[in-house]
């Protein structure tokens, strides 16, 4: 094995076969899960088809091998080359999805992948799932704890259905009870008749003592792993969309510089993401019941999603205990016990959306980017974005960066980054006046 390419083999059980040499063995026990929330023991009505139960494992496979595998050892220090073998049901399917997830994967990431699909010689135990055709669940969504994903399930929770809101949500180590505060304000919106079921899962993958295997914190590939599990259990539920609430602005995620272009900027929900996302489940799915998986934020702007959330019934405080931020100083061994850094792109984006609908951010933040004494190496997101909102952006800036899907429709993309811009250039102007006489 050498640091050029990486060679992973994901195993449906431990100890049911043993992977080619020079392979690193890898399988469902790298998570660190709760026995109970196993991908065959999740609490849903109905057991998934086996083609959900494959990209669920491919996702998980691709997660951890994401982990597994550090940037520092490729020649620039960010591309890498892994290749990854995983079991599925229908290989022949997945053998013609491959150039779809192959697209997913190179857009997210920005490596290079190698996926090979071998027949899965058992069959999946289902020990949890039992049938109540009249128990589904009539929508799922993603549920982070950020302000989007609060957003969309405010909305949706006020509704007066009868059937559940099926929430999926990742843990995020060390902010555990934010996330329970935040849905259970969600909870306390719901209609009476209107139930609310949400399906817990963790996202940390454990490495072996003494491996000298140091994780990848970059960790792109987060956004697949959340979209598979989420249609997992819509296809057993028999629901056909499922939602990945983001805001359209941190959607496209357009690049501030040069220098933050490709998979240096988040595209877990680009809608060329999305696009090719659709284009596996439509591959590898039975015929008639594929799922589509949909941003329903795509052209709103952070305030926009905030004035939603606010009009849903949410207090600007609660908005305020969403966790946004790319990299919170509580997961760093010394950082701060606080949930914002402050100087992220993320972090910026939300400060100007609370303070377009609110008229201020209340938010505690590790720092403030406009603060004179920080060092020129904390506040390089900050100058770049001033220089951004400063320069002319347009439909070629749109696409030089990712693709659009054909059907994309250009205008409503830009018409939500140009309102985004503005609300971006109303943060700026306030921090001016809050730091007068702070140069550019």
């Amino acid at each position: 094995m050498t640091a050029a390419q990486t060679r992973l083999f994901w195993l449906s059980r431990p100890g049911t076969e043993a992977p080619p040499r020079y392979w690193r063995p890898l399988h469902d026990t790298v998570y660190w899960e709760r026995p109970s929330r196993g991908p065959d023991r999740r609490q849903l009505f109905a057991p998934a088809p086996d083609w959900a139960d494959d990209l669920q494992r491919v996702a998980r496979a691709v997660f951890a091998a994401d982990r597994y595998v550090s940037r520092a050892d490729g020649f620039d220090r960010w591309t890498r080359h892994i290749t990854l073998s995983v079991p599925v049901a229908h290989p022949e399917r997945w053998n013609r999805a491959l150039p779809a997830l192959t697209a997913v994967l190179g857009t997210v990431t920005g490596d290079l992948w190698d996926v090979a699909f071998r027949p899965m010689h058992e069959k999946s135990v289902r020990e949890g799932p039992l049938t109540f055709p009249t128990e589904y669940a009539q929508e799922v969504a993603l549920f982070s704890g950020g302000l989007d994903s609060l957003g969309w399930a405010a909305k949706r929770a006020t509704l007066p259905a009868t059937r559940a809101l099926l929430l999926i949500t990742f843990e995020e180590r060390n902010f555990e009870a934010l996330q329970e505060h935040v849905y259970q304000a969600v909870y306390g919106l719901r209609q009476r008749q209107r139930r609310l079921r949400r399906l817990q899962q963790s996202q940390t993958v454990r490495t072996p003592r003494g491996s000298g295997i140091k994780p990848e914190r970059t960790t792109r590939s987060r956004g697949l792993l959340y979209a598979a599990t989420a249609v997992h259990a819509a296809a057993a539920e028999h629901v056909r969309v499922v939602h990945l609430p983001e805001n359209g602005q941190l959607a496209l995620n357009p690049p501030l510089s040069a220098a933050r272009a490709g998979a240096c900027s988040t595209r877990s929900v680009h809608p060329w993401t999305l696009h090719h996302l659709n284009r596996v489940i439509s591959d590898v799915a039975e015929p008639g019941s594929a799922i589509s998986v949909e941003n329903p934020f795509a052209t709103l702007t952070k305030g926009e999603v905030c004035r939603v959330a606010h009009d849903a019934g949410l207090p600007q405080q609660v908005l305020e205990a969403t966790l946004s931020c790319g990299t919170p100083p509580a997961r760093r061994p010394t950082g701060p016990a606080l949930a914002h850094c402050g100087l992220c792109f993320p972090c910026l984006v939300r400060r100007s959306g609370l303070l377009h609908t609110f008229g201020d951010d209340r938010t505690p933040y590790a720092a403030d980017p406009w603060d004179p004494t920080l060092p020129a190496s904390k506040t390089g997101t900050w100058r770049a974005l001033r220089r951004w909102l400063d320069t002319e952006w347009g439909t070629l800036d749109l696409v030089a960066d990712a693709p659009l899907p054909p059907d994309a429709q250009p205008a409503p993309l830009l018409e939500v980054v140009e309102r985004g811009r503005k609300e971006l250039r109303a943060l700026v102007a306030w921090a001016d006046e809050r730091a007068p006489g702070k140069a550019r």
